[in-house]
């Protein structure tokens, strides 16, 4: 709750206070389970919305939907109360939204593939190195030729279209294997299964709409149902660092203001870093950083100190560690490096105190005025004023359906993009190919009636040819059988006249005899070669 404009966390022996202006330099809770990580980051985040300071939590355990319903009167909490002597505590709801990335329990959740960018998804599909190289050629390739990336179908189509050109882009943009194309096609089959194609698409969420404050100046609560998130692990530590990222890079610079622009609590902050590539981590440790600058504080929530890189946990500076059970060397060596991570405070053995702190107990060291960490303290935390336990399901629905971006987010559009463009290509291209194929048939059927009409002319011709050859064969033959029957003639007239003048027939001189054998025989010609002439115009018709 708020004391003098600062945030009243807890007391020791003397009130403990979270600096506004601090605020920003980020936090820690940790703690082993039951030793009230929970409520200490519910008395904090109500703190910040009565700030004006707007909120973003993760439900992992579906126990802080309770925060839009005032807090229930009981003899524990009078109990406490009066033991923190509080005098301003009021037992009240807070302004709250519920958002779910599967729509189910809070305002759909989505992002497009664009916005998620190469690096995210790969460690969302659990890519090797090479196959996230592909998938960066891919992004290229699509913002290059102008193809919007916005659902998983548009990243299919993607694949498939570099996939089929991968020639020519190898030569572009470097190897391309159809292997690498094919594993990452099932691996979004498998993201796909496990509902993950509800996550991309629009309206994609402004994550401005999370920074809003209601008519009483009060930050909204925002809290994302992340249950069934929990069963997708790779998921859910992707979406957060994809909210980090946008925020880093959305957001101007503003310095250190008076107070944050907005904080982050992320629950099991471990899945964040767990199997992620050292490029990954290497992004993470970047934002963190920088992102103070924006005015954006984190808190990460998790069992243990350890669960986050050194580098990470370097820029954790307010921080509340819960008990934390030593069973085990490993979990004893835990123990020592968490107490040596604090400020010593000589009034007692902070790893000593660490394994006795009982429930809502904590270690507590904020930053003072001047950025320097406070003395470690044994503290007891605040109360919430908000319903400790879950909110009531009728409640819960009541408020995400009278809220004004269940309206914006609720219905899915899918506008033009990459697979809309490529399937529209792909429908030319194959319309193209039809009409280029119909031509070279139709082109093929006109040569071949072409061909077919050539070779029915020269069959003609070779006929007419033929029958002038048999025409001219018969003309020479009728000649000869002519001259043949001239010089026949003309043996037997010279042979009846010799036969006359032997035998004392009438007699004719040798040269009258052959004047009229030479007639005979030119007239015979003359016959022979006109009957020629007209059988050859006439043929043999009468």
């Amino acid at each position: 709750m708020l004391k003098d404009k600062k945030i009243f966390m807890a007391r020791a022996e003397q009130p403990l206070f979270l600096l506004p202006q601090m605020a920003n330099r980020h936090g820690l809770i940790a703690g082993a389970t039951g030793t009230g990580k929970t409520i200490t980051m519910k008395v904090m985040a109500e703190s910040f919305s009565d700030m004006g300071v707007p909120v973003f939590l993760a439900d992992a355990k579906g126990d802080l939907t309770g925060m839009c319903m005032a807090g229930e009167d009981s003899e524990n909490i009078r109990s406490r109360v009066e033991k923190f002597a509080l005098e301003d505590f009021q037992l009240k709801s807070y302004p709250t939204r519920f958002w779910d990335i599967f729509g189910e329990h809070g305002v759909p959740i989505r992002v497009t593939v664009s916005d998620m960018g190469p690096m995210l998804l790969s460690r969302l599909l659990g890519l090797t190195d090479v196959q996230s190289g592909v998938l960066n050629v891919v992004f290229r390739v699509a913002d290059d030729h102008g193809l919007l990336l916005l659902d998983l179908k548009d990243l299919r189509a993607m694949l498939q279209y570099v996939g089929d050109n991968r020639a020519e882009f190898t030569t572009q943009y470097g190897n391309v294997s159809t292997a690498s194309i094919g594993a990452i096609q099932r691996a979004l089959l498998a993201f796909e299964d496990e509902g993950g194609e509800q996550f991309f698409g629009e309206p994609a969420l402004d994550i401005r709409d999370w920074m809003r404050t209601d008519s009483d100046g009060r930050g909204f609560i925002n809290v994302l149902h992340a249950q069934r998130l929990m069963h997708s692990p790779t998921v859910y530590s992707t979406f957060l660092l994809w909210m980090l990222t946008e925020l880093f890079e959305r957001l101007p610079e503003i310095g250190d203001p008076d107070k944050p622009r907005m904080i982050f609590f992320f629950d099991e902050a471990h899945l964040l870093f767990a199997d992620a590539p050292k490029a990954l981590v290497q992004k993470i440790v970047q934002v963190v950083k920088l992102i103070r600058s924006k005015g954006v504080g984190v808190y990460f929530i998790s069992q243990s100190p350890s669960d986050i890189p050194d580098d990470v946990l370097a820029q954790l500076s307010n921080r509340i560690q819960h008990a934390l059970r030593a069973y085990t060397p490993a979990e004893q060596k835990a123990v020592r490096a968490t107490a040596k991570a604090f400020r010593e405070n000589p009034n007692f053995d902070a790893e000593q105190v660490l394994m006795e702190l009982g429930v809502g107990e904590a270690l507590v060291s904020f930053l003072d005025e001047e950025g320097i960490p406070g003395m470690v303290e044994r503290a007891k935390i605040l109360p919430p004023q908000s319903l400790m336990g879950p909110a009531d399901e009728g409640k819960v629905e009541k408020l995400i359906v009278a809220d004004e971006f269940d309206l914006k987010y609720r219905e899915n559009v899918d506008r033009e993009s990459a697979y809309e463009i490529l399937a529209r290509a792909t429908e030319e291209l194959a319309l193209q190919r039809q009409r280029e194929e119909e031509e070279a048939a139709a082109e093929k059927e006109r040569l071949r009636e072409e061909a077919a009409a050539e070779k029915a002319r020269q069959k003609e011709i070779a006929a007419e040819e033929k029958a002038a050859e048999k025409r001219a064969a018969a003309r020479s033959k009728a000649m000869q059988r002519a001259a043949t029957n001239a010089a026949n003639s003309v043996a037997r007239a010279v042979g009846t006249n010799l036969i006359n003048s032997v035998t004392g027939g009438k007699k004719t001189s040798a040269k009258t005899i052959a004047k009229r054998a030479a007639t005979n025989a030119l007239n015979s010609v003359m016959r022979s070669g006109t009957n020629a002439v007209m059988r050859g115009l006439f043929g043999n018709r009468k």
